[in-house]
């Protein structure tokens, strides 16, 4: 187990790290997220005793990293990002090298040195110089150091980083087999194959925790936010008019899909209940519109949120970041009061807001293309 208490990590006055508080239980497999110079490295090295914080305690299994290192260590097994490897070994000579340095007894490196590369798959290249091998094969020596004396927790960063998508399959499997055994945590940037492995995610930014979950929990963290996907056989227009009927859609982004339809993402008002006290569902409205206007609805299904939009979301401040060239469309509610309007990329895409009961929408549009991530909708001028 892993215990970290008010961690602190300052370089001068730039802070690394910012009081991180966290606990990490036997037999899961724990992912660290977060963008760059977000403090997920840092951490990683500090839990293993390479560097020291500044402020707050880590324990390994009861042991103070900084008053116990020793004992603290025996427990941990560390790959860092660049693999501590001495090219001009074979893989065997480097593995038994390894072993005399953790202080295993000689009469055991035969036996730790066999089962660490039969844990891993090294045994048809252990005669091999560790310079010929593949960038996939290096990670696995990297890893076979990190198992020898088979610790309880093993700390690895960034293990998947430069392979290529069948050297990811590969560690991925072995990471895997490892989590039966081990306590793992790992970093990556990688977050479809964070999403595959780890049995529970912490996200840092900026030094500090925002958010620890299981993927499927942190992805719930987006999808209560009452939106919906829909498509339909219909134009931009008559998808917006068709939509505009349902009182309880607040906003929708629509645009035209290479198949000619129309896809709209609808966010809508939480779910009320109607007279007779039964939930109601804004999904059989958004239905009968379309079926009253002769409109066939190819799709009606809840938005479910990526992890990569929620890892979006927490560590850029809910901002939402477009790449340069891709499609674009905002709408912003003024103040209250005041007229709604949306902006709508020409050829493109549509997006509306609809305005409380008893008022109206308004709708303007504007060509070009639509730059930044926080456009202002303008009042029409001569009236709604």
């Amino acid at each position: 187990m892993i215990e970290v208490k008010n961690l602190v990590k300052k370089y001068g006055e730039q802070v690394a790290v910012d009081h991180l508080d966290f606990r990490l239980e036997p037999g899961r497999i724990y992912g660290f997220l977060g963008p760059n110079g977000a403090g997920k490295s840092t951490t990683m090295n500090m839990m293993t005793g390479y560097l020291g914080a500044t402020e707050g305690t880590i324990e390994i299994n009861g042991h103070d990293i900084l008053k116990e290192p020793e004992a603290a260590k025996r427990h941990i097994g560390y790959l860092p990002e660049i693999p501590p490897l001495y090219t001009d070994m074979t893989v065997s000579e480097y593995l038994y090298f390894a072993a005399e340095l953790k202080g295993i007894a000689k009469k055991e490196w035969e036996k730790a040195v066999q089962e660490v590369m039969q844990a891993v798959r090294l045994e048809e290249v252990q005669m091999r110089l560790i310079r010929n091998l593949s960038k996939g094969y290096r990670q696995r020596v990297g890893l076979a150091q990190a198992l020898l004396g088979f610790p309880e927790i093993l700390i690895l960063d960034e293990p998947m980083v430069g392979l290529d998508p069948k050297q990811i399959i590969e560690i991925r499997e072995l990471i895997r087999g490892l989590g039966n055994k081990h306590t793992v945590i790992l970093s990556s940037h990688i977050l479809a194959e964070v999403r595959e492995i780890c049995d529970y995610i912490l996200i840092i930014s900026r030094g500090k925790l925002v958010a620890g979950d299981t993927p499927e929990n942190l992805e719930h963290l987006l999808n209560g936010q009452n939106t919906l996907e829909l498509e339909a056989k219909a134009g931009l227009e008559e998808t917006r008019d068709i939509l505009k009927k349902v009182p309880e859609i607040i906003r929708a982004q629509i645009e035209r899909t290479e198949e000619g339809t129309a896809f709209a993402k609808v966010h809508t008002e939480p779910a009320g209940r109607n007279g007779l006290g039964k939930k109601t569902d804004v999904r059989e409205k958004i239905f009968f519109a379309f079926s009253e206007a002769a409109c066939p609805l190819l799709l009606l299904k809840p938005s479910k949120a990526s992890l990569e939009e929620v890892f979006m979301q927490l560590t850029q401040g809910g901002e939402q970041i477009q790449e340069t060239g891709s499609d674009a469309s905002f709408s912003m509610k003024e103040e209250e009061g005041s007229e709604v309007s949306s902006v709508q990329e020409e050829g493109t895409e549509a997006s509306f807001v609809q305005e409380e009961e008893g008022t109206e929408a308004s709708f303007i549009q504007e060509e070009g293309q639509l730059e930044g991530s926080g456009i202002k909708g303008e009042k029409k001028e001569g009236g709604r």
